[in-house]
């Protein structure tokens, strides 16, 4: 008879603050909290070490973890992003649990990680649609940083461009991690969509600082070759 004891798989306020304590290094937490200003209750936990305690979590009761993860650390809400994106559930489930998350987000990185995360979203492509373009009427500015990611995340595809442009186009919003999202975007479109996206260059409705920082991660860009990089420089606007 086997006395081989199998893993356990749940896991309490305390055990997960303990794991987390473990997994925390300093320099680490120097390093990332440079990079979060504002954000005054950073830990030091690794992206990818996040991801893996996300899946062990997932493999137990994840609801009671979600229903009970709090605060104390940024730490927590990463992880709490990645167990919706790696749980299973049915993708109205997920949705409404991304709906609920998407009111603690209050940082870039929390909000572009949990969106690389929801992965299933290929498989539901204009339920996707539908459920996000509240976020982009949004006047939050991380709830349009959300929707807008998630295009750049999962709808570069042929079928979307107009559409995605369309959005750029409709967001209005001043606030610097919505426009640095939409520039991003703009960029990603373009290495993947050269002709279609220099043609919406050449007619969108971006504000300026917007567009020629779209311009700006073009020509960052190792993708884009010397030639299209010089063409990109020369159609930035001036700003008086």
């Amino acid at each position: 008879m086997s006395t081989t004891k199998e893993p356990d798989h749940s896991f309490t306020r305390e055990s997960v603050r303990e794991r987390l304590q473990e997994l925390a290094d300093p320099k680490y937490k120097e390093f990332q909290s440079k990079l979060l200003p504002g954000v005054d209750n950073v830990l030091g936990v690794r992206v990818p070490q996040l991801r893996s305690l996300a899946k062990e979590i997932a493999r137990g009761d994840w609801e009671t973890f979600l229903a009970e993860n709090d605060r104390e650390w940024y730490e927590h809400d990463m992880l709490q992003g990645l167990v919706i994106g790696c749980a299973r559930m049915d993708f109205e489930k997920r949705l409404a649990l991304t709906k609920d998350f998407i009111s603690r987000i209050n940082n870039w990185a929390v909000c572009d990680v949990f969106c690389g995360s929801l992965k299933e979203t290929k498989k539901h492509k204009e339920r996707t649609w539908e459920f996000l373009q509240p976020f982009w009427q949004s006047d939050k500015e991380y709830e349009i940083r959300f929707g807008v990611v998630m295009l750049l995340s999962h709808f570069v595809e042929e079928d979307y461009l107009e559409r995605a442009f369309a959005v750029f186009d409709a967001i209005t919003s001043d606030a610097y991690y919505v426009r640095m999202a939409v520039a991003w975007a703009v960029s990603v479109y373009f290495v993947h969509f050269q002709e279609e996206s220099m043609d919406y260059l050449n007619h969108n409705q971006l504000d300026d600082w917007t567009y020629n920082k779209a311009l700006q991660k073009i020509t960052e860009s190792y993708r884009v070759d010397g030639e299209m990089k010089a063409t990109i420089r020369s159609m930035k606007r001036k700003v008086m």
